[in-house]
């Protein structure tokens, strides 16, 4: 039987040939007298990290009287190019398990995530019996968010609600205790409120991030409070809202983006409906380069102008801020 050699020859041959330009290149070397260079090392590129962007449904209704459906904005999320989109849990027409998992077979069809149930609660209050059941009500929406396959569940501290919610307000976030009572004992039942909640969202594998949203939570201080008792327990988050700081935004930006679960960004086209803001994404983007955040960055569009044209022009300006080089 004969045994075919060609491709032991074939490559004999080209061996033979590459050690002779080799050997010629070395040769030529040493006559010459110059020095003999190592093959340069491979060189890395820069890795561009490409930070993901939902869009929450708020964006689209702003708490007018009729809903805006939440399957539109779905819809409308994927054909403009976000990643996921962020629920607001008071948009959602019911909670039946139908309707949840529509929704969530809607994303899932169209590509997106849902990174985020954007929740109500307060714990800002003297009656046990009123916190409690902002427990339950919060517990019912952990529920929500694990049936939806939703990681990660938005809180708030509550407020007070001594003042009334106008310009002035918005300015200086200033709202007095009710009479007898002061921040730090908010602050207690915030973090009695959070720890009963957090049990709950441990089994259940979702993140509990609480939110500078306005009410006790505006002074950085007290959310710090707040959060950093509880911050032991691997469901503990925080949400970073760019648009719900009290006067300058960037130096309290600095003091809470190294606790960052989720970011919300505020874009305000055609005025805002509460208030306006100038917000320099490109340097609110650094400062969270800088805390080494990864996660979800999730528009809220608060402006006046329509939807179809200021949410895309929001994506634009996040996508180019959230875009990092990391060489």
């Amino acid at each position: 039987m004969q045994h075919s050699s060609t491709s032991h020859c074939g490559t004999s041959a080209t061996s033979r040939r590459d050690w002779l330009k080799k050997s010629a290149v070395i040769g030529s070397a040493v006559l010459s007298g110059q020095p003999l260079l190592a093959d340069p090392a491979p060189v890395s590129a820069p890795v561009t990290r490409r930070i993901p962007i939902s869009v929450s449904t708020y964006s689209y209704w702003h708490f007018q009287e009729k809903k805006y459906p939440i399957e539109s904005v779905i819809e409308d999320a994927a054909r403009i190019g976000f990643d996921g989109v962020e629920i607001l849990h008071r948009q959602m027409t019911d909670e039946s398990i139908g309707y949840q998992n529509k929704l969530k077979r809607l994303a899932f069809d169209n590509g997106l995530s849902l990174p985020l149930l954007s929740i109500h609660q307060s714990f800002v209050d003297p009656d046990p019996a009123k916190r409690r059941k902002d427990i339950e009500h919060t517990e019912r929406c952990i529920n929500i968010a694990t049936q939806m396959g939703i990681p990660c569940v938005r809180m708030n501290t509550g407020s007070w609600r001594t003042v009334k919610r106008d310009a002035e307000y918005y300015k200086t976030g200033v709202e007095p205790p009710l009479a007898g009572y002061t921040d730090e004992d908010a602050i207690k039942w915030c973090i009695e409120g959070m720890q009963e909640c957090l049990k709950i969202a441990e089994k259940a594998g979702v993140v509990l991030a609480i939110e500078n949203h306005w009410g006790l939570s505006s002074n950085i201080d007290h959310l710090l409070k707040i959060y950093k008792p509880l911050a032991s327990s691997p469901a503990m988050g925080m949400n970073v809202d760019t648009g719900n700081f009290v006067g300058e935004p960037y130096s309290q930006l600095e003091r809470i983006a190294p606790y960052a679960t989720i970011v919300q960004a505020k874009t305000y086209y055609g005025g805002g409906h509460y208030y306006d803001k100038d917000l320099d994404y490109t340097r609110i983007a650094q400062i969270l380069q800088k805390a080494n955040f990864n996660g979800y960055v999730s528009l809220e569009m608060e402006g006046k102008e329509d939807p179809k044209t200021a949410v895309p022009k929001s994506l634009a300006v996040l996508r180019k801020a959230f875009t990092f080089n990391n060489a």
